[in-house]
C-alpha cells in the first residue's frame, strides 16, 4: 500500500475528530461534555450501577477525568453515590431519574449515529472491521508499552 502511515494516521485522526464534533454538537443540548456523555452512556447501559473504578476501565479515561465528570454529574442531579460504606472510588454509583432519562436519550442518539455510520457495510464486514481494529489497537498498545 502506498504511504500506509499517512493513510492510517489520517483516517484515524479524521474518525477521532468526527466523533468529537458529533459528541460536541449532539450533547450541547444537554450541556454535557464528552466524558460526561461516556459516563452516562455506560451507566445507562449497565443498568445505572457502576463504580468510578469500573468507569475508568470502560471509558479508558484516567481517574482524575472520571472524578471530575462524576462530580459534575452528581452536582447536576444525574447520579448519586453512597460513599459511606467504602471509599468513594469503589462505591456504587446510581443514575437518578434525570440520569436515567438522559442516559436513554444519549443511547438512542448513539445507536442512531452508529447505524448511519456503517451504512453500506454488511454485518459480516463490520465484524471483520472491529476484529481488525481490535488487533491493531492491541498491537499498538503493546508496542507503546514496550518503548
Amino acid at each position: 500500500m502506498i504511504d500506509r502511515f499517512n493513510t492510517f494516521t489520517t483516517l484515524i485522526n479524521k474518525i477521532s475528530r468526527s466523533i468529537l464534533k458529533i459528541k460536541t454538537k449532539e450533547m450541547s443540548k444537554f450541556g454535557l461534555k464528552s466524558t460526561h456523555v461516556s459516563c452516562l452512556y455506560y451507566m445507562y447501559k449497565n443498568e445505572g450501577k457502576l463504580t468510578a473504578r469500573q468507569l475508568c476501565d470502560i471509558c479508558q479515561e484516567d481517574k482524575a477525568a472520571i472524578s471530575r465528570s462524576l462530580e459534575y454529574l452528581e452536582e447536576h442531579g444525574y447520579i448519586s453515590c453512597d460513599a459511606k460504606k467504602e471509599k468513594r472510588y469503589k462505591s456504587q454509583l446510581c443514575l437518578t431519574e434525570q440520569g436515567e432519562k438522559t442516559g436513554r436519550e444519549i443511547a438512542e442518539i448513539i445507536d442512531n449515529i452508529l447505524s448511519k455510520s456503517d451504512m453500506g457495510l454488511t454485518k459480516d464486514e463490520m465484524a471483520v472491521f472491529y476484529k481488525c481494529l481490535g488487533v491493531l489497537s492491541k498491537n499498538l498498545e503493546n508496542i507503546s508499552e514496550r518503548e
